[in-house]
């Protein structure tokens, strides 16, 4: 990229029974995070658009759970080369409306692709079973879709959540409506029309905006939809769980973390600080399994702190179009007013910034990369996720105690480990109460692997064969071998 990639924001719409509906009036506008111009206007939909979608999605829901596996996957994997073709296209979109780096955006739309390569191959291997019984009787365990899906996701990560939600959905039979975040609707919209270029049958994949408490009453309550899934907050999570409640039907919740990160002794400081600093400032920090706790060993504890308060110093802050900028803003003000008050907040502690703490220029929301070190327990930010920009830091003089704090919380989704002690980190990595740790790397899991949390971080998996486990139910079917 050079200085500002030309393009045209593009009309945001609703997509109900694979039609774009672009004449609703406008629920909020989208704002540039980078220089706080705005972009355009969400639309807002109505009662009945809300009850059309719903209906739209029965009767895609009907279609698609009886079209075969194979052209299922065919249909996903035209959509993944589409998704791939259009990825210059949607590059400056997807960069405007989040102020990502231009670099970071291209990788997550690649990702998004990934996710619908592995599940279109998934379908497959979707295997039943036999279980063995006393003749004549011979029982079978067959796998169904759950049925039409509500799925809501972020504005953090605007293609690969939605992603997550529609392969899996796609890929064990079912329909989707697909509530995006209104911070980041143009890329999602971008997204969804890759799939109906790829030969979606209509109502299978449809698309809203509007009012989230109506939206969520809505689609939540309705006995159409059979599963709610959510990227996004802890207490957005429970609500829709106790909504989901009133109609007996299953969630998958991916929720918020405060993934630690444990330093051992005899590690290399300097090489592990720059590791931290290439995953924890991505994304500015707004991501759910971001770094957000180091926990370093005594010994270790001064080499390191130095070295990544001054490595995430010279970071380059600006617009994600602006050429060598490796961090982009926050999403919005409330999201910088959120990052005063924890830094303000851990200094009252006695904490000590050093590098950081305060926003950068006047125009966008942009905070610096921010480095605590000395931190106490009873700091805000040792115990809410920052979800931005701030590595807090705290001695320990064991990964024994590190292990202990890193388990207090009351959620658990992402944790890292840096040990060359091979007898401890498979210690660590059992007893460590989240649902993936990453060795000695800063990783998240694809689509290959599950990912999901421990006790409030959510419920269930996605990515893996384990996503199955939501999205489909199991039957068990007895035959009776004899002639009646």
């Amino acid at each position: 990229m050079t200085d500002k990639q030309q393009y045209t924001y593009p009309e945001i719409g609703l997509l109900i029974d694979g039609e774009w509906i672009y004449d609703r009036e406008a629920l909020c506008e989208v704002e540039n995070p980078s220089d706080e111009t705005i972009l355009g206007q969400v639309p807002k939909a109505t009662a009945q658009d809300l009850q059309n979608a719903l209906a739209s999605s029965a009767r895609g829901f009907e279609v698609w759970r009886k079209t075969p596996p194979t052209e299922r996957a065919a249909v996903m994997r035209r959509a993944a080369a589409l998704v791939r073709q259009r990825a210059i296209e949607i590059a400056p979109i997807f960069t405007a409306e989040s102020g990502r780096t231009y670099a970071e955006v291209l990788a997550e739309i690649e990702r998004s692709a990934t996710f619908l390569d592995w599940d279109s191959e998934e379908i497959r291997r979707l295997y039943g079973r036999i279980v063995p019984t006393d003749p004549p009787i011979q029982q079978f365990v067959v796998r169904e879709p759950v049925g039409p899906v509500a799925a809501f996701t972020p504005w953090n990560v605007p293609m690969s959540a939605p992603s997550r939600k529609i392969s899996a959905s796609l890929a064990a039979g079912c329909s989707v409506i697909l509530k995006p975040a209104e911070e980041t609707p143009a890329t999602a919209c971008l997204f969804a029309q890759c799939f109906l270029d790829a030969g979606l049958p209509k109502g299978v994949l449809n698309v809203v905006f509007g009012n989230p408490d109506e939206v969520s009453r809505t689609l939540v309550l309705s006995p159409i939809t059979r599963l709610v899934t959510l990227t996004g907050s802890i207490n957005v999570g429970k609500h829709l769980t106790r909504l989901a409640v009133e109609t007996m039907k299953p969630v998958l919740m991916e929720l918020g973390g405060h993934a630690p990160v444990l330093i051992d002794e005899n590690t290399n400081a300097d090489e592990i600080a720059q590791l931290a600093v290439n995953w924890k400032f991505r994304m500015a920090g707004q991501f759910c399994s971001a770094p957000s706790r180091f926990l370093i060993h005594r010994s270790r504890y001064d080499d390191f702190v130095g070295s990544l308060a001054e490595k995430a110093g010279k970071l380059k802050v600006g617009d994600g179009f602006s050429e060598g900028v490796q961090m982009g803003p926050l999403a919005n003000r409330r999201r910088l007013a959120a990052m005063a008050d924890l830094v303000d907040d851990a200094v009252s502690h006695g904490a000590k910034v050093t590098t950081g703490g305060k926003r950068v220029g006047n125009r966008g929301w942009f905070y610096a990369p921010t480095v605590l070190a000395d931190v106490p327990l009873d700091a805000r930010v040792m115990s809410e996720e920052p979800f931005g920009p701030i590595a807090p830091c705290t001695a320990v003089d064991s990964m024994d105690e590190a292990l202990q704090i890193s388990n207090s919380l009351n959620m658990g989704l992402a944790a890292f480990v840096f040990t060359n002690d091979m007898e401890r980190a498979n210690h660590l990595s059992r007893e460590l109460q989240v649902g993936s740790v990453a060795l000695n790397v800063f990783t998240s899991p694809g689509g290959d692997a599950p990912f999901g949390g421990y006790r409030e971080s959510g419920i269930g998996r996605e990515g893996g064969t384990e996503m199955y486990n939501s999205y489909t139910v199991a039957k068990t079917i007895a035959e009776r071998r004899v002639r009646v």
